[in-house]
């Protein structure tokens, strides 16, 4: 089933093999006007046969090779082919649609990310979370049309309430961005420093340097990215500058040279746009 309302608007994909969360996902994303089409399939199976039609009128307008819808909305727990395995087969594809996960379980959100889920929503969903997910699918699709090429779905804009799904002796914790002190690199991967502890999570530091720019986050170090809403001080030293972090137990960090004007810049700028000075 599909329905058509903004066509110039995504084309989205809901999957769920219960007739009631289908029709709710439908429901939500056919009301939201950045949609302008809703196709809906019972199974991954069903949604693969979809992705793989050739009918004329889904596949008009799109790139050889390319899905025919924009984003993919699917339940991870689904009888035969699960969401996980529809994700790993959808990133074959040589423009790969959006994927967003919609489930009533936590358990299952590091994986989620690690096979490329632009998003991950929990059940029951409702229509301004829904709506923050379009909003990344439909930055994710504008990046990849200014590059020519179909960038990485993990290297999407975040948006505001971005969580960070960790594991703490089998459980996966969800951690808000807005709890992260700052940030160590180790390796390929990045330890996140809270007030309650740290977590070590599988994306390395360059790659949350890009999505957490906007967010208030810089990179002061080769080793460290820091919350600069959280820099109470600045010291100079005969070693060079280090910055102190407050929002909980004070932390001394050493700030390399490379990255001093910027982090000069960045914190005198902060105080005149508060303030209002030129």
């Amino acid at each position: 089933m599909s329905t058509r309302e903004n066509p110039a608007g995504l084309v989205v994909l809901a999957v769920d093999d219960e007739r009631a969360g289908l029709d709710e996902m439908k429901f939500l994303l056919g009301s939201n006007p950045r949609v302008g089409r809703v196709l809906t399939a019972f199974d991954a199976a069903e949604a693969l046969r979809l992705l793989r039609s050739d009918d004329p009128e889904l596949i008009a307008g799109r790139e050889e090779n390319e899905s025919i819808v924009d984003a993919v909305f699917a339940d991870v727990s689904m009888p035969g082919l699960s969401g996980m395995e529809l994700a790993r087969v959808l990133t074959a594809f040589r423009i790969p649609p959006a994927l967003v996960f919609i489930t009533g379980h936590e358990e299952n959100a590091l994986e989620a990310f690690e096979v490329g889920a632009l998003d991950y929503i929990m059940k029951p969903a409702n229509a301004d979370r829904v709506d923050r997910a379009l909003r990344t699918i439909e930055k994710n699709k504008e990046q990849s049309g200014k590059s020519g090429t179909p960038q990485p779905l993990e290297a999407a804009v975040p948006d505001d309430d971005e969580v960070i799904p960790v594991e703490l002796a089998g459980t996966t914790r969800m951690i808000p961005r807005k709890e992260v002190r700052w940030v160590e690199a180790q390796g390929d991967y990045a330890r996140l420093h809270t007030t309650e502890g740290s977590h070590l999570v599988r994306i390395p530091l360059a790659q949350l340097e890009e999505r957490w720019g906007e967010a208030g986050f810089l990179r002061i170090h080769r080793s460290f990215l820091v919350s600069l809403a959280l820099v109470s001080e600045l010291r100079m030293s005969s070693s060079g500058y280090s910055v102190v972090l407050g929002g909980g137990p004070p932390k001394e960090l050493p700030v390399s040279r490379r990255h001093t004007r910027e982090l000069k810049d960045r914190l005198v700028k902060a105080p005149r746009d508060s303030w209002g000075q030129p």
